[in-house]
């Protein structure tokens, strides 16, 4: 009997992916938040020795185990499809399961590699987990809308939810990976917090008071607690680096047009002044070059027309090692990096446990022979100002018909989609992007002229800078974007790096904080210790337009530095 309602039609979904779930991997009695707020440990009883073993190892690992024969992808796969099977039970962080796809794949990959002697490609048997706005064939995408369950992004009867693949999922497949899973994310995508009505909140592994972020929040989450080594997610306004950052692991967000976009689920379509870029998350950096350079290798610019022609340039990233004491190259004589801090963006302060972190970043650089200097640009207020106005040019037109498709309500997080009461014309989006390109020009202008402050005759290299105002928000009060959105507007590279964790003994309240004005006041009312303690602590570091091999060398250094 068909679903009368968005609820039944909800809870027949929820349902059906927990019925995918083998009854011996179901948890009888998940315990509550309060009876186990960090299950990144806790995980592991549910897990044999084995499956610890392997799924405790990052993606080049794994790639290096299997495509060396020393692993069968299948007990891979099966690990992985396990821990990612208990993982949604404790965090709703799943939309789609086809575990029994993977082994079969993953099967596959064990017969070639019986044959031929070598591995398929170079992701052979790393299993991969995709946010669910990437087309997989025989799986829906309901990207969190209840109207979109049994359709093709809304639309009924094309039949192209059975066949229909994103290029890049056919890219990943053509490498050897095994794809397992769809991970969670808000409805609209617009939101650093993943909630929607057909699995509700998706919760922070390391600390389940807090989210694990948006609006790749599923993958954070996954990856986290090491439901998956690898996993791809996409980001408009913060929505790879916020997960990651949140759930204490690395993730590149890249310019527009280095990684194919096509063929994938969105909102907003068409809406071309902000674009969204498609961006993997990891645990380390060597997992996010693997993929990278595995995507790069096969010539996506022949299969997505807005991707530029550019092949990975080791020349970049040398470029960057060879002013490092790394172990992967020579540093040269007098040679350093220079890095640019900024410390706020004068609208919103960071919270403690993020200003400890900046603190323990540049004495670590510092330490190491780099130069830092303050990074005092052009005013940030602008930049969101004119960029945020691509969200709303169609007056939220887009979102609301995808709620009318169930007459399911929003999720608060984005209600003022609601609230939108006009559409801005073509004259109005073409002075927005002619503001827009001038506020690029002027912060260009501002960086390229730090090389008059540096010591190493070029512009800083990258700045360290906060990702958000605090570890990662509380339920419902993610309410300040600016430290994220800005370098989506200016559509600059970024890594994001874990620090440490929040101790509740020392990033103490500041009890004489003046606040700048009232927003403020309230974000750092939200930061309580005994809440965040344990809360993992991110930074970002971010690099000019297109500078992939250089952001990412520049953060596995960092995190060289600061032993992660």
């Amino acid at each position: 009997m068909p679903p009368s309602t968005w609820q039944d039609t909800a809870e027949q979904k929820r349902a059906s992916l927990l019925a995918l779930i083998p009854p011996e991997w179901r948890i009888e009695s998940p315990p509550s938040i309060d009876e186990q707020v960090d299950v990144t440990e806790y995980i592991k009883q549910y897990l044999s020795e084995e499956e610890v073993q392997i799924t405790q190892c990052s993606a080049d690992v794994i790639a290096r185990r299997v495509g060396g024969g020393e692993w069968k992808a299948e007990s891979v796969a099966r690990a992985f499809c396990h821990r990612a099977a208990i993982a949604h039970q404790l965090l709703n962080c799943l939309h789609e399961i086809f575990f029994t796809a993977a082994i079969t794949s993953a099967q596959t990959l064990d017969a070639y590699y019986a044959q031929h002697k070598k591995p398929l490609g170079p992701l052979h048997g790393v299993p991969i987990s995709l946010k669910d706005q990437f087309h997989v064939k025989d799986v829906e995408t309901s990207m969190g809308y209840v109207g979109w369950i049994g359709t093709f992004e809304g639309k009924t009867g094309t039949g192209k939810e059975k066949v229909h693949e994103s290029e890049m999922v056919k890219m990943l497949r053509k490498a050897g990976a095994v794809l397992y899973c769809k991970t969670s994310v808000p409805h609209t995508l617009m939101s650093g917090e993943t909630v929607n009505n057909i699995i509700g909140y998706t919760l922070n592994p390391k600390n389940r008071r807090l989210t694990s972020g948006g609006s790749s929040g599923g993958e954070g989450a996954l990856i986290g607690v090491k439901g998956s080594p690898v996993g791809f997610g996409t980001d408009i306004g913060g929505s790879i680096r916020i997960p990651a950052a949140f759930n204490g692991l690395y993730g590149l967000r890249p310019s527009t047009g280095r990684l194919p976009y096509e063929g994938m689920a969105n909102s907003m379509d068409g809406q071309n002044s902000i674009l969204s870029v498609v961006g993997p998350i990891a645990s380390n950096v060597a997992s996010l070059r693997l993929v990278t350079q595995a995507l790069l290798d096969q010539k996506p610019w022949l299969l997505d027309p807005l991707v530029h022609e550019i092949p990975w340039r080791y020349d970049h990233e040398n470029a960057i090692l060879e002013n490092v004491h790394d172990g992967r190259g020579t540093k040269k004589a007098g040679g350093k990096l220079s890095f640019g801090v900024m410390r706020t963006d004068g609208i919103v302060n960071p919270t403690p446990p993020i200003r400890r972190a900046i603190d323990t970043l540049v004495k670590a650089l510092q330490s190491a022979g780099h130069e830092v200097i303050p990074w005092d640009p052009p005013s940030h207020k602008p930049i969101q100002d004119v960029g945020f106005k691509s969200w709303i040019y169609d007056g939220g037109a887009d979102v609301r018909s995808a709620f009318a498709l169930s007459g399911e309500p929003m999720a608060s997080q984005i209600d003022f989609y609601g609230s939108l009461d006009r559409e801005f014309t073509a004259s109005e989006i073409a002075a927005t992007n002619v503001e827009l390109r001038r506020l690029k020009k002027e912060y260009l202008d501002y960086w390229v002229g730090t090389q008059a402050l540096t010591g190493t005759g070029r512009p800083v290299d990258a700045v360290i800078c906060p990702l958000a105002p605090w570890p990662a928000a509380r339920p419902g009060r993610y309410r300040y974007y600016g430290y994220s959105t800005w370098v989506n507007f200016l559509d600059y590279t970024s890594v994001t790096v874990p620090v440490g964790n929040v101790d509740k003994s020392v990033d103490k309240v500041e009890e004489e904080y003046k606040p700048i004005d009232e927003r403020d006041k309230g974000i750092q009312d939200d930061y309580d210790p005994e809440i965040y303690d344990g809360a993992h602590v991110s930074l970002q570091i971010v690099g000019r337009r297109l500078q992939e091999e250089k952001m990412l060398a520049v953060a596995e250094y960092v995190g060289k530095l600061l032993g992660k």
